[in-house]
């Protein structure tokens, strides 16, 4: 019998690319998706394919939900408001969306007798760590709103599961990365824009000295960490997913090739993000595959995808953050 997906989100960056493995793997997909930041040519490579349906439709419409999920086996819940400065700027929205959708979504999988939710969770929930690799017992420290809601989107998503007997798994992503990244709205991951940055010709704004280091994980991993969850018995967890390494600005920079300007570090941002991935290899059986010198070769060979990203430089930026520094500045 083949299996129904339903992938909230799945029109977004790395909602698309899980779209793609389930299809790969001969399951039905329904996508559900407000295209507040998906993009439906994320898509376009399986138009006409009779396994993929495309709903728009906001995650906050459980009635609407309940219709949807109905017959589902699966549920991969990545729809999301992402990004630090609007979270900010908007809490609101954000509890919105992260909050009461995860909780609409749970809510639909509950009444429809859905088998297995996988859940985009994100590992800036743990701020600024003690220790690195940093492991999934870790303090939880949120550091500004986006960060906060997604935890608790996380926690809803454990409860329901407990509650309701609903066999759930969390995957705490750390810094994916890949083609379809996404290209519009507000400054936001250093991928999309330093891509635009090098098709302008313009200097990669780097913040500090470039030292910092990030656990840069490959989209095509993580589309595979969560199709590996959906397959495995284990119910009721949190997995870190990482690449299993840690690498430095100036290293994405030398590979990407290009000038430099540098601009202010920013409150709230740790020095290093590098996931202890020790538990979900040991459970699953999953590792990182796509090294990062391969993972922004990757990238490199689609730039143009981002040419119609927004052009970021020091003196917008430093507008765009305002608020970042207002708030989260001591």
């Amino acid at each position: 019998m083949t299996t129904h997906s339903i992938v909230t989100g799945g029109a977004g960056f790395i909602g698309s690319h899980v779209t793609d493995r389930l299809l790969k793997e001969g399951h039905k997909v329904t996508v559900v998706d407000n295209f507040s930041t998906g993009r439906p040519g994320n898509l376009e490579h399986h138009k006409g394919n009779p396994d993929l349906e495309v709903i728009r439709q906001d995650i906050n419409d459980l009635a609407a939900l309940k219709k949807i999920f109905s017959g589902a086996d699966r549920v991969f819940h990545l729809a999301a408001l992402a990004d630090i400065v609007p979270s900010i700027v908007n809490p609101v929205e954000y509890f919105r969306a992260n909050v009461d959708g995860t909780m609409c979504v749970m809510e639909a999988s509950r009444h429809c007798g859905v088998k297995k939710v996988v859940y985009a969770a994100s590992s800036s929930c743990y701020g600024i760590p003690d220790e690195y690799p940093t492991k999934e017992t870790a303090p939880i420290r949120p550091q500004y709103p986006y960060a906060l809601t997604k935890f608790l989107g996380e926690t809803t998503v454990l409860h329901w599961g407990q509650v309701y007997k609903i066999p759930v798994v969390s995957l705490r992503l750390f810094n994916v990365y890949g083609t379809r990244s996404r290209t519009s709205g507000t400054y936001g991951a250093v991928f999309g824009v330093f891509l635009a940055q090098k098709l302008g010709g313009r200097p990669f704004t780097v913040v500090g000295d470039g030292s910092q280091t990030r656990d840069f994980t490959y989209v095509t991993d993580v589309a595979d960490a969560f199709f590996t969850a959906s397959e495995s018995p284990v119910r009721g967890e949190t997995f870190n997913v990482g690449s299993g390494g840690s690498y430095s600005v100036n290293e994405l920079v030398g590979l990407l090739g290009g000038e430099i300007s540098y601009i202010p570090r920013r409150p709230g941002e740790p020095d290093r993000t590098f996931a202890d991935a020790g538990k979900i290899a040991e459970a699953l059986n999953w590792r990182a595959k796509v090294s990062f010198r391969d993972g922004v070769k990757e990238i490199l060979k689609h730039i143009d995808y981002w040419r119609s990203a927004p052009l970021w430089t020091p003196e917008n930026i430093a507008e765009a953050t305002r608020d970042w520094f207002k708030y989260l500045g001591k």
